[in-house]
């Protein structure tokens, strides 16, 4: 009677990237561990992402006394540019009108000169209406603006996270399917080897067969 060989052991897995091993499957007793070694700059980069991600998520909707001053500045500087407009519209338009009605009558006490100032004065009121309401517009617009730009910061470290996190995880599972690929060869060599009545002699096309369905599941 043929001697059976030695049950298969675990067979560990690893994945290697121009010769540096990045992710590694092994067995402690009764505990399987798959690993990534993360590269320095990887955890560097892992560490600011999550870091910057966590720091920023609670101060998303926080405007400190910088950005504040920043954001009214713009303001300012936004009415500013709609008075000055305003004036130099409607100024030279009065002046205008006193010059005529000088010229014409010699004083501005009549209904002509006041009759047209008030359409001037209820245009240029119309137009500081206006420029009240763009403003507001101004500001709301420089807030959504702001928050805009940290959401989609937000967005940039979330999504940077979970890249590295699904390149990770690709990396573990290809340890893992290379450890079972291992594995199934042990196991379909040692039935080949003890099986039909203890005979020595291998079938190598199923052996070959299986290990290359354990390859492809490791691919794909």
């Amino acid at each position: 009677m043929g001697k059976k060989s030695k049950y298969p052991a675990f067979s560990n897995g690893a994945v290697s990237v121009n010769g540096q091993t990045i992710a590694t499957t092994s067995k402690n007793g009764n505990t399987v561990t798959t690993n990534y070694n993360m590269s320095d700059s990887e955890k560097n980069l892992y560490d600011y992402v999550q870091n910057s991600f966590t720091d920023s998520l609670k101060n998303v909707n926080v405007f400190d006394d910088d950005t504040k001053k920043n954001l009214q500045a713009q303001v300012d500087a936004y009415t500013n540019k709609g008075l000055d407009l305003i004036n130099d519209t409607y100024t030279p338009m009065i002046n205008d009108l006193k010059n005529d009605i000088a010229s014409r009558f010699g004083n501005f006490d009549n209904s002509v000169f006041m009759d047209n100032l008030n359409s001037i004065e209820s245009n240029r009121a119309d137009a500081m209406n206006s420029l009240a309401q763009d403003v507001l517009t101004q500001q709301s617009n420089l807030i959504n603006d702001e928050l805009s730009r940290r959401y989609n910061y937000l967005n940039l470290l979330s999504g940077t996270q979970n890249q590295m996190i699904n390149n990770i995880m690709s990396y573990l599972g290809a340890a893992m399917q290379n450890s079972s690929a291992g594995n199934s060869y042990n196991q379909a060599s040692y039935n080949a080897t003890n099986g039909g009545g203890g005979g020595s002699s291998i079938d190598y096309a199923n052996l070959l067969s299986t290990i290359g369905q354990a390859f492809l599941k490791s691919r794909f």
